[in-house]
């Protein structure tokens, strides 16, 4: 046997030793943390559609890891746009959706979401008015779970505009605004906002003759208004100051200026405002039911609460009163700025003085008659 072959023997290892190398290796595999191996699967993709901002990384990259999945929005603009995006697509394509809760029932009657368990969601936690929101149940079963809302009013320029002008809705027709007021354009917020004005206590519940009078207070407003904008526009304009004011709109856009110290703000005048209402449903036709459901009950406990309240897109209200606590003790000044905070006046109480209304689908009117005459108005 020359050199090189002993060598090569004496490195060969004994069928005893491999065995015994061989489960030592398997031992230490074994007692790796699950999450480990779980991790080195590819991601289970999760399909959503909703709002711009609510798959970004800081809402959703916490839960991703903790899950091993990947969200893949589609984002739109707009109650009417999702119902289309909806209908253009087999059942199955999105396994989650977010709707404004005037929406949620168009899609329980079309066939478009799941029943689901009211028991699987911490509705307990939530404020009375919000544990059995209308427009997300039918009788006793729910449809989609509330996860954030929040207040349309005067969206306003604060060196242009003061508080005190934007009390009112009237300060649209003043003369420092003319070619200078902007729309958010959609129907819904806007001409309910008109129906205020005109002092209608359900804005969206009006007859012929109020309706009328809501069409013609809407078009004397035309020559005051600079454009109309989607949600970008109107982020854009309200912070280069190329529009002083917007109608249409609440904190939900003015919030994410006035955070980085732009100065704007929503005033809620004193015809009241409106409140939008986010929710989460389940997809029909959906694979993923079983995480969809684990989404929901992330985003609506206290975690995800402060996630959704705080979500770099657009801020929001939230109905979890744990989320309440949980803000006030992680992100005080954000609990102040909203108006959730603890132990005197807040939020809620300009819902329970009436102040606040419900955005609604119109009772009298169909969708088409009122997005007629915003399209006729914006043409004119």
């Amino acid at each position: 046997m020359n050199e090189r072959q002993s060598r090569t023997r004496l490195r060969k290892p004994s069928r005893r030793k491999f065995l015994k190398q061989s489960a030592a290796l398997g031992v230490a595999a074994a007692s790796l943390p699950y999450v480990s191996r779980k991790a080195t699967a590819a991601p289970t993709e999760i399909t959503v559609l909703a709002w711009y901002g609510h798959a970004e990384p800081d809402v959703v990259a916490e839960f991703e890891a903790a899950n091993n999945v990947k969200f893949k929005p589609k984002y739109y603009t707009g109650g009417d746009n999702m119902l289309a995006l909806i209908a253009q697509s087999p059942p199955g394509t999105y396994d989650l959706i977010l709707s404004d809760a005037e929406y949620v029932q168009q899609l329980n009657a079309a066939g478009y979401i799941e029943k689901l368990d009211p028991a699987d969601y911490p509705l307990d936690d939530f404020y009375p008015e919000f544990q059995k929101f209308a427009g997300h149940w039918v009788g006793d079963e729910l449809c989609s779970v509330f996860t954030r809302f929040g207040f349309l009013g005067v969206a306003h320029n604060t060196d242009v505009i003061s508080e005190s002008e934007a009390a009112s809705y009237d300060v649209f027709w003043n003369p420092k605004l003319t070619g200078k007021l902007g729309h958010f354009d959609w129907h819904l917020p806007n001409l309910g906002q008109m129906s205020l004005l005109n002092g209608n206590e359900n804005p969206y519940d009006v007859d012929d003759d109020a309706w009328s009078a809501v069409q013609e207070k809407t078009m004397s407003l035309r020559p005051q208004v600079g454009g109309f904008f989607d949600y970008g526009g109107t982020f854009s304009n309200l912070k280069n100051g190329q529009m002083a004011a917007f109608a249409g709109i609440g904190d939900w856009i003015t919030g994410v200026l006035e955070k980085a110290g732009a100065p704007v703000k929503t005033t809620i005048p004193e015809q009241g405002g409106l409140q939008w209402t986010e929710s989460f449903c389940i997809g029909k036709g959906t694979q993923k039911a079983d995480l969809a459901r684990q989404w929901i009950q992330y985003i609506t406990s206290p975690e995800g609460q402060i996630k959704s309240a705080n979500m770099a897109a657009y801020p929001a209200l939230i109905p979890n009163k744990k989320g309440w606590a949980l803000l006030n003790e992680e992100l005080p000044a954000e609990a102040e700025r909203q108006g959730m905070v603890l132990g005197k006046s807040n939020v809620m109480d300009m819902i329970r003085d009436g102040r606040i209304k419900f955005r609604q689908l119109p009772t009298q009117q169909s969708l088409e008659d009122w997005n007629d005459v915003w399209t006729d108005y914006k043409n004119a």
